[in-house]
């Protein structure tokens, strides 16, 4: 017999991941079919670390300098086009911009791309085009898009049965914007179990592995029995397909596993030498790249580490840009070429993909792309008075760099270019995010066609399963 639910009662037996599961999987996971794959290939990479770098990270600011201008009252705007000078990296005839001088020094060891174009989404928001770039989907989408970590952890599974195979560190949804986030950190119709295991505060991770403090194993054991008691009485349960049901209950008990095991102890920071815990502690995105080298140390699949997605603040810089990037370089410059070096000396980095990238660039004039230009967001003044307007503020699309490490990847390589002079477009190799996905994949051993059936029609890893991976950003060439 169905219960009549209202509002008090809904929202009194339901839990945040009862309300996700049928918000991502209902009701079209009921005609979910299993995968269809032509062809097989051989994996180049076991794990995925993708450093997302939240908020529009500037090239020219940061891995595609141009011409250095100093600031001074009265300079023209149209004549910066980086405020940083450049240095040159240990990749030949490759420069970053000042303060990022520790990834350069580990550029032979991988591929800086120089030519990412983001997509053309209308009036530019970030949460829209961070979903374009972790789903490879134009939000909005009539099925729930898979997160590109929530696919491989299906297509997969975890190395380690204990350690769950997505994890997401470092963005909370307490922060402007937050139900938009929450669109793309999702497994979608692949269901709960394959969905992020959340640590919003690496330097808390421990405390998302264990009972809460006074709380016993016996009574955490009762109120673990509660959640699936209450799962089978809530709609999910009353409502929800099979399939449905069986992915939360089995997502509950993944988690229940992990809190009583050895391996929990690898989200416990404190045990990291103070040397190299020193090197890493740079605020939350730094310890949050030693979590993932030692989440990868533990066997996780898919690690995402975010600087963090909050309105104004990190790389959206409306203002004062070239002020903010100097503290955003200080965040990320040690801990990611930490994380190369560690990884590399463990043996871990030929089966390791490390991928840094941003959701757009930025630029000082230009909102949008020549030919594709929108609304300005912000006011740029012909002429600098003040410090607060040196820097890229505006959101520019058709030139991204991003870097990629291990994981069959070309070691000391440059892939694309953008001009010189504004705007600074990409001229050579334009690379979209279909192509990046299908990179990915292939590196991991996941065909081009796979897909599943959802609502009586094939839902493919990238849009009709058109995408392909770049072959030439692998070190070594594919056999016939």
């Amino acid at each position: 017999m169905k219960m009549n639910w209202n509002r008090r009662e809904f929202l009194k037996r339901t839990s945040a991941a009862t309300l996700a599961a049928m918000a991502a999987g209902a009701p079209m996971t009921s005609f979910l079919s299993s995968c269809n794959k032509k062809k097989t290939i051989t994996s180049k990479a076991d794990t995925i670390i993708l450093l997302w770098m939240a908020g529009g990270m500037a090239h020219t600011e940061t891995f595609d300098p141009k011409k250095y201008t100093p600031f001074e009252k009265g300079l023209e705007s149209n004549r910066v086009l980086s405020t940083f000078p450049s240095f040159p990296t240990s990749l030949d005839g490759v420069s970053f911009s000042e303060g990022l001088q520790s990834i350069g020094s580990v550029m032979d060891k991988g591929t800086i791309i120089r030519s990412y174009v983001a997509a053309d989404l209308g009036h530019i928001l970030h949460s829209r085009h961070q979903y374009h770039w972790h789903t490879g989907y134009e939000p909005p989408q009539t099925v729930a898009a898979p997160h590109i970590g929530a696919w491989i952890a299906k297509e997969l599974g975890p190395m380690n049965p204990v350690i769950p195979a997505f994890i997401d560190i470092g963005q909370r949804f307490t922060v402007g914007e937050g139900e938009e986030l929450k669109a793309f950190h999702t497994a979608g119709f692949l269901g709960n179990e394959f969905g992020p295991f959340l640590i919003p505060d690496p330097s808390q991770g421990l405390d998302s592995v264990r009972p809460p403090v006074g709380m016993s194993s016996k009574r955490f054991e009762r109120r673990n029995q509660l959640y699936n008691d209450l799962i089978s009485q809530s709609p999910v349960g009353e409502f929800g397909s099979d399939y449905q049901k069986e992915s939360l209950k089995r997502s509950m008990e993944q988690a229940y596993i992990l809190l009583n095991s050895p391996e929990a102890k690898a989200f416990d920071l404190s045990q990291e030498p103070k040397e190299i815990y020193d090197i890493y502690n740079t605020g939350r995105f730094g310890l949050g790249c030693l979590m993932a080298r030692r989440l990868t140390e533990q066997g996780a699949r898919f690690i995402s580490v975010t600087t963090e997605y909050e309105p104004f603040m990190g790389w959206d810089t409306h203002e004062n840009g070239h002020t903010r990037l100097k503290d955003m370089k200080k965040q990320i410059d040690g801990p990611v070429a930490q994380l190369i070096k560690d990884l590399e000396r463990t043996g871990r980095l030929d089966r390791t993909m490390v991928i840094l990238a941003s959701e757009f660039s930025r630029d000082m004039l230009m909102e949008g792309r020549p030919g594709a230009k929108v609304l300005d967001q912000v006011d740029q003044p012909d002429v600098i008075q003040d410090i607060k307007n040196y820097g890229m503020h505006r959101h520019f699309t058709d030139g991204c760099s991003i870097l990629m490490f291990g994981g069959g990847i070309k070691k000391g390589y440059a892939y694309g270019k953008t001009a010189d002079e504004r705007p600074c477009k990409t001229i050579e190799k334009p690379i979209k995010i279909d192509q990046i996905h299908q990179t990915i994949y292939h590196a991991l051993g996941i065909a081009e066609d796979a897909h599943y059936v959802v609502e009586e029609r094939p839902f493919y890893t990238t849009p009709d399963g058109l995408g392909k991976p770049v072959m030439e950003l692998f070190g070594q060439p594919e056999k016939a």
